[in-house]
């Protein structure tokens, strides 16, 4: 599916993927719509959510139930009954279920079964990883989205939607891990035998290296930055290895702490790499502790196959070499990584099974405008 119009918009009220100030998002996703229908040609009435933000959660949990047909055939109502006895379990209070996601099925004795309808058998395993979400936190950015005036149809999670747009099946079902740095949160994923195995949310992702950087003038250089001239300078400048680029120089032009007057500063790319330093840390501790939550018989492919990065955050300088290098697996950046969310949610929603698959068509019952 082709991106036919798009919006960009300062992400006001909304920090770390949070709604921190509910008008100022509001203004936000309205001037991001503006936009994008202005390009396309076309009034937009609904939208399908992409959620992020570490409030999100998943766990494994397994499913069992007797086929109840009296040949013993296994039927879409027989799996349907074995995902909700797979999802049958006690939340804590303010959580709710995002997706249910089927990661293999076992017909009596027999695992490692993708699609059982059709099989024979008088006992239904499903084991899938269930993601939840903070109530709270959801309902926060739909209202938001609602008083823009526009209507939420439903919601994905980011990993979920960046993984259909950079993934191949042959690579979710071989074993891959996927790591969205985006402005407010950086997603980590890890998907195997065709179904995501294990997930984790941080709250460092590009705004964050921003403050990095406003920090590191303040602590360097008694210089203070705007966090848009910091954008600007990790943008141009920024990375996260050494290489070619560390030969490029950049201005600071801030306001002198001592003085409170105008000054410039002129540094290497080596010194934006160092105040960058305490996010990238940050994102790299997040993919190996995601990695290594992941089941130990699934983890040798996973370490085969390696890491695909996506999100404004992969096109940092030498964050794929650095990585690599931090976990001793191989690295590469999507085609494309800036869209990768958008994209991904139009497959699913021209995939039906898909669709099927991972919505919880009853959380999405939620008040309109």
């Amino acid at each position: 599916r082709s991106i036919v119009g798009s919006g960009v918009a300062e992400s006001k009220g909304i920090k770390r993927g949070v709604v921190v100030n509910l008008e100022a998002a509001v203004d936000s996703i309205k001037k991001a719509i503006e936009e994008a229908e202005l390009m396309a040609g076309i009034e937009i009435d609904s939208v399908h959510l992409a959620l992020s933000g570490p409030h999100i959660k998943g766990f494994n949990s397994r499913g069992v139930i007797a086929v109840a047909g009296k040949n013993r055939e296994i039927t879409r109502d027989d799996v349907r009954r074995a995902i909700d006895a797979a999802k049958a379990v006690a939340l804590p209070t303010g959580r709710e279920i995002l997706h249910v996601l089927p990661q293999d099925f076992v017909v009596d004795e027999q695992d490692g079964i993708g699609a059982p309808v059709g099989m024979t058998g008088a006992r239904l395993e499903v084991n899938v990883h269930v993601v939840t979400g903070a109530t709270s936190s959801t309902q926060n950015i739909v209202a938001c989205v609602n008083r823009a005036g526009i209507a939420v149809v439903d919601t994905v999670i980011e990993q979920l939607a960046a993984s259909d747009a950079v993934l191949t099946q042959d690579e979710k079902e071989l074993g891959v891990a996927l790591v969205d740095i985006g402005g407010g949160t950086s997603e980590v994923a890890v998907f195997s035998l065709g179904g995501m195995v294990a997930a984790r949310s941080i709250r460092i992702a590009g705004d964050e290296m921003d403050e990095n950087l406003v920090a590191y003038a303040r602590r360097q250089y008694n210089l203070l930055l705007g966090e848009r001239t910091a954008e600007d300078i990790k943008i141009a400048i920024g990375s996260a290895y050494p290489g070619d680029w560390d030969a490029q120089r950049i201005t600071l032009r801030g306001r002198d702490l001592l003085t409170g007057l105008p000054r410039s500063v002129e540094v290497g790319a080596t010194q934006i790499r160092e105040g960058l330093e305490p996010s990238i840390v940050e994102i790299i501790n997040a993919v190996r502790d995601t990695i290594e939550e992941t089941p130990p018989e699934l983890l040798a492919d996973i370490m085969e196959n390696g890491i695909t990065l996506a999100g404004g955050g992969a096109l940092l300088l030498g964050l794929d070499v650095r990585i690599a290098e931090e976990t001793q697996m191989p690295v590469h950046i999507a085609e494309d990584p800036l869209t990768c969310v958008v994209r991904g949610t139009g497959i699913i929603l021209q995939d039906v099974d898909t669709l099927e698959k991972i919505l919880v068509p009853e959380t999405y019952q939620r008040p309109l405008r």
